[in-house]
Protein backbone atom coordinates (compact mmCIF):
# COMPACT_ATOMS: atom_id res chain seq x y z
CA UNK A 1 0.00 0.00 0.00
CA UNK A 2 1.42 3.86 -0.50
CA UNK A 3 2.70 5.60 2.09
CA UNK A 4 1.08 8.53 3.32
CA UNK A 5 3.76 11.14 3.47
CA UNK A 6 5.16 10.54 -0.08
CA UNK A 7 4.76 10.63 -3.43
CA UNK A 8 3.45 6.87 -4.18
CA UNK A 9 6.21 5.04 -5.87
CA UNK A 10 5.49 4.33 -8.91
CA UNK A 11 4.34 7.65 -9.43
CA UNK A 12 5.11 10.85 -10.87
CA UNK A 13 3.34 13.74 -10.64
CA UNK A 14 1.46 14.25 -13.56
CA UNK A 15 0.20 10.84 -13.32
CA UNK A 16 -1.36 11.58 -9.67
CA UNK A 17 -3.01 14.51 -11.27
CA UNK A 18 -4.19 12.60 -14.79
CA UNK A 19 -5.89 9.99 -12.31
CA UNK A 20 -7.17 12.45 -10.33
CA UNK A 21 -8.40 14.20 -13.48
CA UNK A 22 -10.46 10.66 -14.00
CA UNK A 23 -11.55 10.32 -10.78
CA UNK A 24 -13.16 13.52 -10.85
CA UNK A 25 -15.13 13.25 -14.04
CA UNK A 26 -16.18 10.24 -12.89
CA UNK A 27 -17.15 11.32 -9.90
CA UNK A 28 -19.25 14.67 -11.19
CA UNK A 29 -20.95 12.21 -14.11
CA UNK A 30 -22.03 9.88 -11.72
CA UNK A 31 -23.15 12.41 -9.06
CA UNK A 32 -25.23 14.12 -12.06
CA UNK A 33 -27.32 11.58 -13.19
CA UNK A 34 -27.91 9.84 -9.90
CA UNK A 35 -28.56 13.27 -8.48
CA UNK A 36 -31.22 13.59 -11.02
CA UNK A 37 -32.67 10.07 -10.74
CA UNK A 38 -33.48 10.62 -7.24
CA UNK A 39 -34.74 13.67 -7.58
CA UNK A 40 -37.63 12.52 -9.80
CA UNK A 41 -38.33 9.90 -7.57
CA UNK A 42 -39.18 12.66 -5.14
CA UNK A 43 -40.69 15.25 -7.31
CA UNK A 44 -43.01 12.68 -9.54
CA UNK A 45 -45.90 10.53 -7.88
CA UNK A 46 -45.59 8.30 -10.55
CA UNK A 47 -42.48 7.35 -9.95
CA UNK A 48 -43.33 6.61 -6.27
CA UNK A 49 -44.24 2.43 -6.93
CA UNK A 50 -42.68 -0.73 -4.71
CA UNK A 51 -40.73 -1.33 -8.14
CA UNK A 52 -38.83 2.17 -8.32
CA UNK A 53 -38.42 1.97 -5.08
CA UNK A 54 -35.37 -0.98 -5.90
CA UNK A 55 -34.00 1.41 -8.51
CA UNK A 56 -33.97 4.23 -6.40
CA UNK A 57 -32.03 2.45 -3.53
CA UNK A 58 -29.53 1.75 -6.36
CA UNK A 59 -29.44 5.72 -7.29
CA UNK A 60 -28.39 6.29 -3.70
CA UNK A 61 -26.11 3.51 -3.65
CA UNK A 62 -24.07 4.74 -6.80
CA UNK A 63 -24.28 8.35 -5.56
CA UNK A 64 -22.24 7.44 -2.61
CA UNK A 65 -19.68 5.86 -4.96
CA UNK A 66 -19.82 8.87 -6.79
CA UNK A 67 -18.78 10.74 -3.51
CA UNK A 68 -16.12 8.64 -2.58
CA UNK A 69 -14.42 9.15 -5.40
CA UNK A 70 -14.65 12.50 -5.34
CA UNK A 71 -12.89 12.53 -2.31
CA UNK A 72 -10.16 10.15 -4.23
CA UNK A 73 -10.14 12.63 -6.89
CA UNK A 74 -9.68 16.00 -4.70
CA UNK A 75 -7.46 14.06 -2.01
CA UNK A 76 -5.08 13.53 -5.58
CA UNK A 77 -4.42 17.53 -5.94
CA UNK A 78 -3.69 17.78 -2.69
CA UNK A 79 -1.35 15.19 -2.69
CA UNK A 80 0.32 16.33 -5.40
CA UNK A 81 0.71 19.64 -3.30
CA UNK A 82 1.25 18.42 0.09
CA UNK A 83 2.59 14.96 -0.49
CA UNK A 84 0.45 13.27 2.08
CA UNK A 85 -3.15 11.72 2.27
CA UNK A 86 -5.04 15.18 4.05
CA UNK A 87 -7.96 13.14 6.16
CA UNK A 88 -4.99 11.35 8.08
CA UNK A 89 -5.92 7.59 9.33
CA UNK A 90 -9.05 8.25 10.87
CA UNK A 91 -10.12 9.54 7.74
CA UNK A 92 -8.79 6.67 5.75
CA UNK A 93 -10.87 4.11 7.67
CA UNK A 94 -14.08 6.42 7.14
CA UNK A 95 -13.18 6.41 3.63
CA UNK A 96 -12.29 2.85 3.37
CA UNK A 97 -15.93 1.93 5.32
CA UNK A 98 -18.32 4.36 3.15
CA UNK A 99 -16.20 3.34 0.23
CA UNK A 100 -17.23 -0.11 0.59
CA UNK A 101 -20.39 -0.65 2.01
CA UNK A 102 -22.14 1.68 -1.05
CA UNK A 103 -20.16 -0.75 -3.13
CA UNK A 104 -22.06 -3.89 -1.45
CA UNK A 105 -25.15 -1.78 -1.72
CA UNK A 106 -24.69 -1.15 -5.55
CA UNK A 107 -24.13 -4.87 -6.20
CA UNK A 108 -26.99 -6.56 -4.07
CA UNK A 109 -29.35 -3.81 -5.67
CA UNK A 110 -28.59 -4.47 -9.20
CA UNK A 111 -29.37 -8.20 -7.60
CA UNK A 112 -32.56 -6.93 -5.63
CA UNK A 113 -33.46 -4.95 -9.26
CA UNK A 114 -33.21 -8.56 -11.47
CA UNK A 115 -35.22 -10.42 -9.02
CA UNK A 116 -37.71 -8.20 -8.81
CA UNK A 117 -38.33 -7.52 -12.63
CA UNK A 118 -38.26 -11.59 -12.78
CA UNK A 119 -41.01 -10.93 -10.27
CA UNK A 120 -43.20 -8.38 -11.93
CA UNK A 121 -42.61 -9.87 -15.64
CA UNK A 122 -42.91 -13.48 -15.31
CA UNK A 123 -45.14 -14.05 -12.31
CA UNK A 124 -47.77 -11.07 -13.26
CA UNK A 125 -47.76 -9.87 -10.15
CA UNK A 126 -46.86 -6.85 -8.70
CA UNK A 127 -43.85 -5.90 -6.19
CA UNK A 128 -45.87 -4.71 -3.13
CA UNK A 129 -44.13 -2.20 -0.37
CA UNK A 130 -43.63 -4.50 2.59
CA UNK A 131 -41.46 -6.81 0.08
CA UNK A 132 -39.60 -3.77 -1.65
CA UNK A 133 -39.19 -1.98 1.82
CA UNK A 134 -37.93 -5.19 3.32
CA UNK A 135 -35.37 -5.96 0.28
CA UNK A 136 -34.18 -2.54 0.86
CA UNK A 137 -33.62 -2.24 4.22
CA UNK A 138 -31.88 -6.15 4.13
CA UNK A 139 -29.72 -4.83 1.57
CA UNK A 140 -28.51 -1.59 3.59
CA UNK A 141 -28.22 -3.55 6.48
CA UNK A 142 -26.11 -6.49 5.19
CA UNK A 143 -23.56 -3.66 3.35
CA UNK A 144 -23.11 -2.17 6.48
CA UNK A 145 -22.32 -4.98 8.16
CA UNK A 146 -19.88 -6.38 5.83
CA UNK A 147 -18.23 -2.90 5.94
CA UNK A 148 -18.16 -2.20 9.64
CA UNK A 149 -16.07 -5.88 9.94
CA UNK A 150 -12.97 -4.93 9.10
CA UNK A 151 -12.97 -1.92 11.34
CA UNK A 152 -13.75 -4.69 14.21
CA UNK A 153 -10.55 -6.43 13.00
CA UNK A 154 -11.53 -9.01 10.53
CA UNK A 155 -9.97 -7.47 7.58
CA UNK A 156 -8.64 -4.10 7.32
CA UNK A 157 -8.94 -0.69 5.79
CA UNK A 158 -5.48 1.03 4.40
CA UNK A 159 -4.45 3.38 1.14
CA UNK A 160 -4.57 2.26 -2.37
CA UNK A 161 -1.49 2.37 -4.31
CA UNK A 162 -1.93 5.69 -5.20
CA UNK A 163 -2.84 6.73 -1.82
CA UNK A 164 -5.49 8.94 -2.82
CA UNK A 165 -8.19 6.57 -1.80
CA UNK A 166 -8.61 4.03 0.93
CA UNK A 167 -10.06 -0.18 0.36
CA UNK A 168 -9.30 -3.31 1.48
CA UNK A 169 -5.59 -4.29 2.74
CA UNK A 170 -4.87 -7.10 0.59
CA UNK A 171 -1.59 -6.62 0.94
CA UNK A 172 -1.39 -8.22 4.08
CA UNK A 173 -1.89 -12.01 2.53
CA UNK A 174 -3.06 -13.73 6.04
CA UNK A 175 -5.67 -15.80 7.22
CA UNK A 176 -7.80 -13.00 8.74
CA UNK A 177 -7.57 -11.52 5.50
CA UNK A 178 -8.07 -14.97 3.92
CA UNK A 179 -10.84 -15.84 5.79
CA UNK A 180 -12.56 -12.11 5.63
CA UNK A 181 -12.17 -12.02 1.57
CA UNK A 182 -13.40 -15.72 0.38
CA UNK A 183 -16.88 -15.13 2.81
CA UNK A 184 -16.99 -11.56 1.95
CA UNK A 185 -17.20 -12.72 -1.60
CA UNK A 186 -19.67 -15.30 -1.66
CA UNK A 187 -22.38 -13.63 -0.11
CA UNK A 188 -21.62 -10.18 -1.55
CA UNK A 189 -20.84 -10.59 -5.09
CA UNK A 190 -20.87 -14.29 -6.50
CA UNK A 191 -24.56 -14.78 -5.15
CA UNK A 192 -25.95 -11.18 -6.62
CA UNK A 193 -24.13 -11.98 -9.83
CA UNK A 194 -25.96 -15.35 -9.51
CA UNK A 195 -29.26 -14.01 -8.48
CA UNK A 196 -29.02 -11.37 -11.67
CA UNK A 197 -28.03 -13.72 -13.81
CA UNK A 198 -30.17 -16.42 -13.31
CA UNK A 199 -33.40 -14.01 -13.22
CA UNK A 200 -33.06 -12.44 -16.50
CA UNK A 201 -32.36 -15.99 -17.98
CA UNK A 202 -35.52 -17.20 -16.75
CA UNK A 203 -37.12 -13.60 -17.84
CA UNK A 204 -36.14 -14.37 -21.34
CA UNK A 205 -36.74 -17.77 -21.49
CA UNK A 206 -40.28 -17.16 -20.65
CA UNK A 207 -41.06 -14.15 -22.11
CA UNK A 208 -38.87 -14.73 -25.04
CA UNK A 209 -41.43 -16.96 -26.75
CA UNK A 210 -43.94 -14.16 -26.70
CA UNK A 211 -41.70 -11.79 -27.92
CA UNK A 212 -38.60 -9.55 -27.03
CA UNK A 213 -38.41 -8.82 -22.89
CA UNK A 214 -39.39 -5.37 -22.07
CA UNK A 215 -36.22 -4.56 -20.03
CA UNK A 216 -32.36 -5.13 -20.91
CA UNK A 217 -31.52 -8.69 -19.90
CA UNK A 218 -27.52 -8.80 -20.69
CA UNK A 219 -26.43 -5.76 -19.62
CA UNK A 220 -26.72 -5.52 -15.72
CA UNK A 221 -25.31 -8.98 -15.56
CA UNK A 222 -22.20 -7.78 -17.55
CA UNK A 223 -22.01 -4.19 -16.04
CA UNK A 224 -21.73 -6.34 -12.34
CA UNK A 225 -18.67 -8.41 -14.10
CA UNK A 226 -16.92 -5.97 -16.14
CA UNK A 227 -17.01 -3.19 -12.91
CA UNK A 228 -16.15 -5.83 -9.65
CA UNK A 229 -14.94 -8.23 -11.48
CA UNK A 230 -11.20 -6.16 -12.00
CA UNK A 231 -11.41 -6.39 -8.22
CA UNK A 232 -12.34 -9.75 -7.69
CA UNK A 233 -9.56 -10.78 -9.62
CA UNK A 234 -6.93 -8.76 -7.92
CA UNK A 235 -7.82 -10.00 -4.20
CA UNK A 236 -7.93 -13.70 -5.44
CA UNK A 237 -4.77 -13.00 -7.00
CA UNK A 238 -3.13 -11.69 -3.58
CA UNK A 239 -4.56 -14.58 -1.61
CA UNK A 240 -2.20 -16.76 -3.69
CA UNK A 241 0.95 -14.27 -4.58
CA UNK A 242 3.07 -11.42 -3.66
CA UNK A 243 0.90 -8.35 -5.35
CA UNK A 244 3.97 -6.27 -5.42
CA UNK A 245 4.36 -8.01 -8.26
CA UNK A 246 2.02 -6.16 -10.44
CA UNK A 247 3.40 -2.75 -10.76
CA UNK A 248 1.23 0.01 -8.82
CA UNK A 249 -0.78 1.51 -11.99
CA UNK A 250 -2.22 -1.93 -12.64
CA UNK A 251 -3.31 -2.08 -9.23
CA UNK A 252 -4.89 0.96 -9.26
CA UNK A 253 -6.90 -0.19 -12.75
CA UNK A 254 -9.80 -1.89 -11.06
CA UNK A 255 -10.33 1.25 -8.34
CA UNK A 256 -11.15 3.39 -11.88
CA UNK A 257 -13.22 0.84 -13.57
CA UNK A 258 -15.30 0.23 -10.73
CA UNK A 259 -15.59 4.08 -10.07
CA UNK A 260 -17.28 4.57 -13.13
CA UNK A 261 -20.82 1.68 -12.50
CA UNK A 262 -22.48 4.91 -10.87
CA UNK A 263 -22.69 6.28 -14.51
CA UNK A 264 -23.71 2.92 -16.23
CA UNK A 265 -25.95 2.02 -13.80
CA UNK A 266 -28.07 5.69 -14.04
CA UNK A 267 -28.03 4.84 -17.65
CA UNK A 268 -29.12 1.35 -17.44
CA UNK A 269 -31.91 1.64 -14.53
CA UNK A 270 -32.92 5.32 -14.66
CA UNK A 271 -32.54 7.06 -18.43
CA UNK A 272 -33.38 3.58 -19.87
CA UNK A 273 -36.66 3.36 -18.32
CA UNK A 274 -39.27 5.68 -20.41
CA UNK A 275 -41.00 6.67 -17.06
CA UNK A 276 -37.93 7.70 -15.02
CA UNK A 277 -36.49 9.51 -18.58
CA UNK A 278 -40.09 11.28 -18.42
CA UNK A 279 -39.94 12.01 -14.87
CA UNK A 280 -36.58 13.34 -14.93
CA UNK A 281 -37.48 15.39 -17.82
CA UNK A 282 -40.48 16.69 -15.71
CA UNK A 283 -37.72 17.92 -12.96
CA UNK A 284 -35.84 19.63 -15.89
CA UNK A 285 -38.71 21.43 -17.36
CA UNK A 286 -41.08 22.86 -14.73
CA UNK A 287 -43.47 24.50 -17.57
CA UNK A 288 -43.64 20.42 -18.86
CA UNK A 289 -44.55 19.47 -15.89
CA UNK A 290 -47.69 21.83 -15.18
CA UNK A 291 -48.70 20.99 -18.94
CA UNK A 292 -48.73 17.24 -17.89
CA UNK A 293 -50.93 17.98 -14.76
CA UNK A 294 -53.30 19.80 -16.65
CA UNK A 295 -53.40 17.10 -19.05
Amino acid sequence: MAEPGALPTGFGELEVLAVGTLLLVEALSGLSLNSLTILSFCKTPELRTPSHLLVLSLALADSGISLNAFVAATSSLLRVFHRRWPYGSEGCQAHGFQGFATALASICSSAAIAWGRYHHYCTRSRLDWNTAVSLVFFVWLSSTFWAALPLLGWGHYDYEPLGTCCTLDYSRVDRNFTSFLFTMAFFNFLLPLFITVTSYRLMEQKLGKTGRPPVNTILPARTLMLAWGPYALLYLYATFADVTSISPKLQMVPALIAKMVPTVNAINYALGSEMVHRGIWQCLSPQRRERDREQ
